[in-house]
């Protein structure tokens, strides 16, 4: 198993993390009303949602792989669209409302864990996360990568979650963030849309090819 691979899915995993969302903001929220060890109860179980939608994802990419070269391109452009997407929505985001009540939540272990299970954007996201970030190594892409990738994805996970953690219940970077929360999400639009790029130009090739041998 190459490195760069591994380091790859790793890198794929922390952005799946740490880019701002629901999950993310429903974080700052419990952790700014309730404390650190509420937050990590949160993301302790929104972990599980994490692996799930992950393992989901890798079993999509590597079946297009296996499948053949042109699926994989196809989902590669597939993904960069959707990615382009949610990046133009992002940097496009209008400001809400910072003064908006934050609600207790009474056991954050079973809302994570509810949280990160019925994320309807769980397994769209992370398809095209990972195909973006695995597209340069699209020919390592096999079954027996399965269980390694995916370990380096969960060190993603818990390597990101120990930062939204340091970060949990911190007023001040709760009001950092609400105050500046309209350019950080921009700012997640920008990596979105370079994750497009890079989903997008890793497919052409192939694309280009197929098109040609017809």
């Amino acid at each position: 198993m190459a490195p760069a691979l591994l380091l790859a899915s790793c890198a794929a995993g922390a952005a799946y993390t740490l880019t701002p969302g629901p999950g993310f903001l429903a974080l700052l929220g419990i952790g700014a009303a309730q404390g650190r060890r509420a937050g990590a109860g949160f993301i302790l179980g929104h972990f599980a949602g994490d692996v799930l939608w992950s393992s989901l994802a890798l079993l999509a990419i590597i079946g297009a792989r296996a499948i053949g070269p042109l699926v994989f391109d196809l989902l590669g452009l597939v993904c960069g669209g959707y990615l382009a997407w949610l990046g133009a929505r992002a940097v496009g985001a209008r400001r809400r409302d910072p003064d908006a009540p934050v609600a207790k939540v009474r056991r954050p272990l079973l809302r994570g864990l509810a949280f990160g299970l019925t994320n309807p954007k769980g397994y769209p996201v992370a398809v095209a996360t990972f195909t973006a970030l695995l597209a340069s190594h699209a020919a390592d892409l096999d079954w027996q990568a399965l269980p390694p990738l995916l370990a380096a994805a969960c060190v993603g996970f818990l390597s990101g979650d120990c930062v939204l953690i340091a970060i949990a219940g911190a007023a001040r970077v709760r009001r950092l963030y609400r105050r500046h929360e309209l350019w950080i999400v921009r700012a997640s639009g920008l990596l979105f849309l370079g994750f497009a790029a890079a989903a997008i130009m890793g497919a052409a090739p192939g694309l280009r090819r197929a098109m040609a041998a017809r």
